[in-house]
């Protein structure tokens, strides 16, 4: 199996730029998956987010966790939980309107952190989209231009710890999906393993490495490249030893953001190729991917062209 795909972000600068982005394309393309490694934020600063996020999963979350766990009865399951992950999450919102005041239970130090941390984390996911356009052959600000609606995209974290699990091979960590949004970045534990990706067919490891960040892409770029890039279906795998941190930040399109395949790269492809994607408004594919989510991706692609066939049939000025 080829080597999973490492990124360092500082060649772009230099005289190894032209082979970076082909290294870039490619993971695009084969892999939906890459690391990042010299990616501009600071290891001090990481390292404090570390800390600041175990420090409050052990004070707050742990014991909350071993409850849920009680309740129940996950410790003495003898066949495959399929509707519950083994996991210990909360969601911190920053875009368009932040709730980090909001969230309960975190402390002034950590809500100030992962203000910081948020806001270095969406200047490098709007410094990738652009590095996507730019393999693509689409116009610079063109992803975040679509991603945009009339409020700005839609940007979270999503918290999660996976404790040590006695049965592992009938508790995931978090079933097998894909995501729904736009551009995913992932600061992961160093220390514990357990995220997989598919390809060709195959579970492979995403290696833990200290200080990297780790990007995948959503649904939401699939459809725009119109599958030139893919979403690829992940999961994470309960482990018996270890706590795993994950911080996913998603930068994701607005709610009313319209996301349909970008007609330039329609247009490259054969004359006897079309847009293979849906149209639709991201907000109304959310809601049929919370429904959905740990299914496979390409009903949910129908069930949207099929709504707006529908609407279409259904608007007379459409029909006229």
């Amino acid at each position: 199996m080829e080597n999973f795909p490492i990124i360092n972000l500082e060649k772009l600068n230099g005289s190894e730029r032209a082979d970076t982005m082909e290294m870039i394309k490619d993971a695009c393309e084969n892999w939906g998956f890459f690391e990042l490694v010299n990616h501009g934020i600071p290891h001090e600063v990481m390292d404090t987010v570390e800390k600041l996020t175990k420090g409050h999963y052990k004070k707050c979350m742990e014991q909350r966790f071993k409850e849920l766990v009680a309740n129940k009865g996950l410790e003495a399951v003898q066949a495959e939980v399929t509707d519950l992950d083994w996991e210990s999450t909360f969601f911190l919102r920053h875009l368009p309107v932040s709730n980090i005041s909001e969230v309960p239970d975190l402390d002034d130090q950590y809500r100030e952190v992962m203000r910081d941390f948020a806001k270095r984390l969406e200047k490098l996911a709007e410094e990738l989209l652009d590095l996507l356009c730019e393999n693509l052959g689409l116009e610079k600000g063109y992803l975040k231009n679509v991603f945009y609606g009339s409020k700005g995209p839609n940007f979270g974290t999503k918290v999660s710890n996976y404790p040590p699990c006695p049965k592992p091979n009938l508790n995931k960590g978090l079933r097998a999906h894909t995501d729904a949004g736009g551009i995913i970045l992932l600061f992961q534990d160093d220390k514990v393993s357990g995220l997989q990706l598919l390809k060709d067919g195959q579970w492979i490891d995403v290696p833990p490495m200290r200080h990297s960040i780790v990007v995948n892409l959503g649904d939401q770029l699939e459809v725009i490249t119109n599958g030139k890039y893919k979403s690829v279906m992940h999961r994470v795998i309960a482990q018996t030893d270890g706590t795993r941190m994950s911080l996913a930040s998603f930068y994701n399109p607005g709610s009313d953001a319209v996301i349909f395949p970008a007609p330039a790269l329609v247009e490259k492809e054969a004359e006897e190729s079309k847009a293979i994607y849906p149209k639709f408004v991201f907000d109304d594919y959310m809601k049929l991917y919370a429904l959905l989510k740990f299914q496979a991706k390409e009903p949910r692609f129908e069930a949207m062209i099929k709504a707006m066939e529908t609407d279409v049939k259904c608007d007379p000025v459409a029909t006229a």
